[in-house]
């Protein structure tokens, strides 16, 4: 997107921006250089056929309201305004890449990656959750890896703008901003209420395609098949990679059931039944266990065993020897 010299004139007493870096269905991302503070942010700026009916005011108020998220896995919000017909909001500069590009290189993620990666994707969606916030858009390009940490940016378009013309803070009434490969059943039909539940059903879909390379309900000309998911049986990723645990496997078709009611509470509840105990596939159990340290206790006990055997040996030869048949 071509920024007019108007806005980045409008800008110019605060941030410089320098070169595109990301572009979306909503919005363009621009690396530009903070003034007041000597340091590198990304300036997202809203599309201008995403502005229409949309209000500045309100967009301004909502974004301030999301910029208190505070969470070590969420990308937070530094600004936003509006300039010349265009909305903006301001994220750190964060080095790294994100899932998408990782899954480019790497279609099919170890699943010890994969799982730590959505793990704490769940934790900062279950804070938001906790606070009344929605992402309404998880999807691979929105989690960014850096310094071995994942983290979710973009808490705040799809709400922003959803307040931002006219919807009520509280829910959401109309199929919004989103992507459709990754959206819940509920939230690809007009006028259903959303809560986190459909915030899990979309990463459940993110760890499905990071760990198989390909996201499920695919027809035949790999696009999304809609009557599937919303009716169907959630797809079983065993069936396609059999290394991954059962109870992965039980989670991950719980979290993307078609009903809401039948999923995970919160995602926080899900992140617990993908680390669950039986996780971790029986040959890496097998590896574990061989080099694992005996505990004091338990090598107390292996000396004793050792001890009697020792002595029942002993008393044997000692039997052998008086009766002759020993030497």
């Amino acid at each position: 997107m071509e920024l007019p010299k108007a806005f980045r004139t409008a800008l110019a007493d605060r941030y410089l921006i320098e070169s595109e870096i990301g572009s979306g269905n909503m919005a363009t991302t621009f690396l530009a250089s903070d003034l007041r503070h000597s340091r590198h942010v990304a300036v997202k700026v809203l599309r201008p056929d995403a502005n229409v009916a949309l209000s500045d005011v309100r967009f301004v108020r909502e974004i301030k309201f999301l910029a208190q998220l505070q969470h070590p896995n969420i990308v937070p919000l530094h600004d936003s305004g509006h300039a010349c017909g265009y909305m903006y909001y301001v994220m750190p500069y964060i080095r790294g890449e994100t899932l998408r590009a990782r899954m480019e290189s790497e279609p099919r993620l170890p699943m010890r990656d994969a799982t730590k990666i959505v793990c704490q994707i769940a934790e900062a969606l279950d804070y938001a959750h906790r606070h009344g916030v929605i992402h309404r858009d998880v999807k691979p390009e929105n989690i960014v890896l850096s310094g071995g940490h994942a983290l979710i940016m973009d808490f705040g378009i799809a709400r922003a703008i959803g307040v931002a013309s006219g919807q009520q803070l509280t829910t959401v009434r109309s199929i919004g901003p989103g992507t459709p490969a990754y959206m819940s059943p509920e939230q690809m039909i007009p006028g259903q209420e959303l809560d986190g539940r459909s915030d899990i059903y979309s990463l459940a879909t993110v760890l499905y395609e990071a760990l198989v390379g390909e996201l499920p309900f695919r027809d035949k000309d790999g696009r999304t098949d809609t009557l599937r998911k919303l009716r169907g049986t959630p797809p079983r990723i065993r069936d396609v990679r059999e290394d991954v645990p059962e109870s992965i496997d039980r989670a991950m078709v719980r979290a993307m059931a078609p009903a809401a009611a039948d999923r995970f509470s919160s995602a926080l509840e899900f992140a617990n039944a993908l680390t669950a105990l039986d996780a971790t596939p029986p040959e890496t159990r097998a590896r574990s266990a061989e080099g694992a340290t005996v505990k004091p206790d338990r090598y107390h006990g292996m000396l004793i065993a050792a001890g009697i055997v020792g002595t029942l040996v002993l008393a044997t030869l000692i039997v052998l020897a008086m009766t002759g048949r020993f030497g």
